[in-house]
This record gives structure tokens, C-alpha cells and sequence, in this order.
């Protein structure tokens, strides 16, 4: 099983430098932040799927959502519940 590290307090993003965030939401154990590019990036615990990497997988590093990718749909804003995470997109 992987380890997560679930932090109570402020920490950096670990993203790509040439990432520009546009927005971020924080669920109880995972995160998503959407990029001024339109992209989706997500990490955390994953076992419900609220990663959107069409798995259960959890990650403490942010990976970018490629199903989003893959449909040609735009991000624009997100946000976390305790197990889901909602995206507003544009096609």
C-alpha cells in the first residue's frame, strides 16, 4: 500500500515550474488544482476515485488528469468534497 501524507497545515505545491494554477480546492485527503491551461492535476488518497484517474490509486504526487485530455475538454474549475471532487469543464 502506498503511503499517503496527510498534512493540517499550509504546505508548497509540487508542480511542474511551467504550471500556472488558476484554481485549487482541497478535499479531507486529496487535492486538485486546475492550470490557466486548462488542465487538471490531482493527488492524495484515491480510493473512491475523487482522483479521476480511472483508478484507486493514491499519490502523493500530482499527476495531471488525462481522461480530460483524452475528450478535449477544457477545465475551468474545481471542487473537493470529503471523497469527490467536481470539475466545471468547457468543450
Amino acid at each position: 500500500a502506498a503511503f499517503i501524507s496527510i498534512q493540517a497545515f499550509p504546505a508548497l505545491l509540487d508542480l511542474p515550474q511551467d504550471l500556472e494554477v488558476s484554481a485549487v480546492s482541497c478535499g479531507s485527503r486529496h487535492t486538485a488544482v486546475v492550470t490557466r491551461g486548462g488542465e487538471l492535476y490531482t493527488w492524495g488518497w484515491g480510493k473512491y476515485g475523487q482522483l479521476g484517474h480511472e483508478n484507486n490509486i493514491s499519490s502523493d504526487q500530482a499527476r495531471r488528469v488525462e481522461h480530460l485530455v483524452a475528450k478535449g475538454l477544457w477545465a475551468e474549475e474545481v471542487v473537493c468534497g470529503p471523497w469527490t471532487t467536481y470539475v466545471r469543464v468547457l468543450e
